[in-house]
């Protein structure tokens, strides 16, 4: 991981020095990593026909890398309350085909129009417009065929926690959620938008999944009420973060490291963070997002540390 500048810390990063030195999220990061992208791998063995270029784009953009933020996100919510990584494992994997649906769309000449993501030509360069939109489409539905089938495998009485994740998945996905930021995203182009609505529309369109993430994480995980209650309002907070952090690596980023052109937000006239606030304000602001967030992690002692780690770790990104 990049050396974070002392500015970008927040103050509260882990409960004391000692828990810092013990947890080591590079690891964590590289072991949770490899198991949800082994568990991917096997999504595309029961696929049918093979052969498909339809499969074939599918398995491009989901392999073309990426950081697995929303699934390591679920199993450290899962972890936090005393659940496993197997326990969310078919929950993690729909969240990153959701999200991987989600870039493909937004990468469309229709809306942002990229050509590079993840240091790769887009879906729509790499194969077609036509293909890539239905590898989206199938993406998308395919996470949903992932947690009905958990939830019809899974013991009865753990059926209803599957239902429940796919239906904040769903309502997190769609027109309550990520569609509806899109949509706002789009129209906020030509106007000026205030902290508060930008926040609302950063809130839906990056901040929803990665709500649903967390809250996921913690039901399948078995996690109480007011666990599970902190843990969103935690997401709500890294959610805003996390896009605030993308918005000034579009300004600050390196394109070889990024893997994707910067000052596209400018180019579009797209609202951000720095855009409404400056550099420096839009700083202050995501360091202050990351602390609150930190504030919902102190009933859960060290098994919160996950969490804590990759709080910290939203800021400090070059990528």
């Amino acid at each position: 991981m990049p050396k974070p500048e002392a500015r970008r810390f927040p103050k509260k990063s882990f409960a004391n020095d000692a828990e810092m030195q013990i947890f080591d999220l590079r690891r964590y990061l590289k072991e949770k990593q490899e198991a949800v992208n082994t568990s991917l791998d096997k999504v595309w063995e029961n696929q049918r026909p093979r052969p498909s270029p339809l499969i074939r784009a599918m398995r491009y953009s989901v392999e073309a890398g990426g950081k697995r933020l929303r699934p390591l996100l679920s199993i450290a919510a899962s972890e936090a309350v005393g659940g496993s990584e197997g326990d969310v494992m078919p929950a993690a994997c729909a969240l990153e085909l959701i999200h991987t649906y989600s870039l493909i769309h937004d990468d469309l000449p229709a809306m942002d129009n990229d050509d590079l993501r993840r240091g790769k030509a887009t879906c729509h360069k790499a194969f077609d417009e036509a293909t890539a939109i239905l590898a989206g489409d199938a993406l998308l539905t395919l996470a949903f065929e992932i947690l009905a089938n958990a939830g019809r495998l899974d013991e009865p009485d753990k059926a209803l926690k599957w239902l429940e994740v796919a239906f904040l998945m769903a309502r997190a996905a769609g027109c309550s959620g990520m569609v509806e930021g899109q949509m706002q995203d789009i129209l906020s182009e030509q106007r000026q938008l205030t902290l508060d609505e930008l926040e609302t529309l950063q809130g839906l369109k990056t901040g929803a999944l990665i709500v649903a993430s967390v809250q996921a994480g913690a039901i399948l995980g078995g996690g109480s009420a007011p666990q599970i209650a902190s843990l969103a309002t935690y997401g709500r907070h890294i959610g805003l973060a996390f896009q605030m952090a993308d918005d000034i690596l579009n300004i600050e980023g390196r394109p070889d490291i990024l893997g994707k052109p910067v000052g596209s937000d400018e180019a579009l006239h797209k609202a951000t963070g720095p855009s409404l606030m400056g550099l420096e304000q839009a700083k202050a602001r995501m360091g202050e997002l990351v602390e609150k967030a930190l504030e919902e992690l102190d009933g859960f002692a060290e098994r919160g540390a996950p969490l804590s780690a990759i709080a910290r770790y939203v800021i400090e990104r070059n990528r």
